[in-house]
């Protein structure tokens, strides 16, 4: 494997690495004083998180006044579920983790329409919003997110999710579990319900994990325990973590893969258990995080198949299923790379490239993509993977990667601390171009 940097990224560093995705991004800025031509093509953007906030800021930054871009999102304020675990930790505040649109809307000419997408006419090319209203697009992305699947855990639902949160899609629920957490007295137990592949974030349970005992541990709370339930055999980083754990918690964490547990059957709200093959565990905490699939918007549409995800083209995003539409982030099938707010970011680029390609006739460079993610263990000490991508014969393909080794010196693990700090304050300004 690849070897990593040892320097901190800053936001400048950032906006390098990250422009290096796709290498047609840069152009003259668009301002707040363009007028668009009363032709100009019209491209729509359905979600505005790392893909698809993202690919509006750069097809407007790079198409200027040539292209009308509009941004459709549900809630006024972006929570980013990266770096949501900090705030579980005491690290960061909620604030610091939610975003605003007003520097597109001010400084790109991009129309902010803060209202829900129910769905997509493909035949039409409209979405149609939850008040009935139309938006006609030449082109569409659609960066949707995930939604839960409740019913892959047995007894989990809708309602479960207030007395057993899963905060896996950032705000109120992120807030609730905080608030339960904060609640726990020395002793009770946690309980972590991890998912099965593919879903948001392979290193999220665990890193939460970690930060929940990095609570409890500056609390004192020296008797209490967390329980991950996986339904997994495997999961990402896991010797790293093994070794952080028992450095800095030992015998606070215990993870129970299936060949342990047996398999979960199923979980009961009203007395806070998980049953399994093996036993049942009881928590004053259970945070179960569910299955997986692509928002629902783009399944609706017909975008999605079997396995509940989108398939694309790995040299563009574009829909398999669609040529007009480009689907981005988590929604997506995208081969090799995994399902994080820095994939998102690099594809929105790769896509934004291409529509401008497809409407305004500029040149269209090989694709390119690039993914890291860190984790954080205990303050300072940080962990990373990662890795370059291109378009292969079966989707998106690995070119290159890179993992932090165990038996790391504190300096470097800092270093990585460090480099994660400065990739979040880059990464939301490229975003939202705050």
């Amino acid at each position: 494997m690849a070897g990593h940097s040892t320097n901190g990224l800053s936001r400048r560093q950032f906006g390098f690495l990250a422009g290096a995705a796709a290498v047609a991004g840069a152009g003259s800025l668009a301002t707040p004083s363009i007028v668009r031509a009363a032709n100009a093509p019209r491209v729509v953007i359905v979600g505005g998180g790392p893909g698809g906030a993202t690919a509006a800021r750069y097809i407007a930054k790079d198409a200027g006044e040539a292209l009308d871009v509009t941004l459709i999102e549900a809630n006024p304020r972006y929570t980013t579920c990266f770096f949501s675990n900090l705030y579980l930790g005491g690290l960061r505040s909620f604030d610091s983790i939610t975003h605003g649109y007003d520097a597109l809307e001010a400084n790109y000419g991009i129309s902010f329409v803060n209202a829900r997408a129910s769905a997509v006419e493909r035949d039409a090319q409209q979405v149609v919003l939850a008040d009935g209203s139309r938006v006609a697009y030449d082109r569409l992305i659609i960066a949707p997110g995930v939604d839960v699947i409740h019913e892959s855990v047995p007894g989990y639902s809708k309602e479960a999710e207030e007395i057993m949160p899963h905060a896996w899609k950032a705000g109120p629920q992120t807030k609730l579990l905080k608030e339960r957490f904060d609640a726990l007295e020395n002793g009770q137990q946690i309980i972590i319900v991890a998912p099965p592949n593919p879903y948001r974030c392979p290193p999220g349970p665990y890193e939460r994990a970690s930060m929940f005992a990095h609570v409890l541990k500056a609390r004192g709370h020296t008797a209490s325990r967390i329980i991950i339930l996986d339904y997994k055999p495997k999961f990402s980083k896991q010797a790293l973590f093994a070794e952080g754990w028992e450095e800095f918690y030992p015998g606070m964490i215990e993870w129970y893969g299936p060949d342990v547990h047996g398999g979960i059957q199923g979980v009961d709200p009203e007395t806070g258990t998980v049953e399994t093959d093996f036993d049942t565990f009881t928590g004053a905490l259970v945070n179960v995080i569910p299955a997986q699939k692509a928002g629902m918007i783009a399944r609706d549409a017909g975008l999605a198949d079997d396995t509940g995800y989108c398939p694309i083209d790995g040299a563009s995003m574009r829909s398999a299923f669609d040529d007009n539409i480009f689907i981005l982030g988590d929604a997506s099938i995208a081969g090799a790379m995994p399902k994080s707010a820095f994939a998102a970011n690099s594809q929105a680029k790769v896509a934004a490239m291409n529509v401008r390609g497809d409407l305004v006739g500029s040149k269209v460079f090989p694709a390119r993509y690039t993914n890291t993610c860190w984790s954080l263990i205990e303050t300072d000490n940080a962990v990373k993977v990662g890795g370059q991508y291109a378009p292969g014969a079966e989707g998106i393909a690995s070119t290159s990667t890179f993992i932090s080794q165990i038996h790391e010196p504190a300096d470097l693990r800092k270093a990585n601390t460090e480099e994660a700090a400065g990739w979040y304050q880059g990464i939301t300004a490229d975003i939202f171009g705050a």
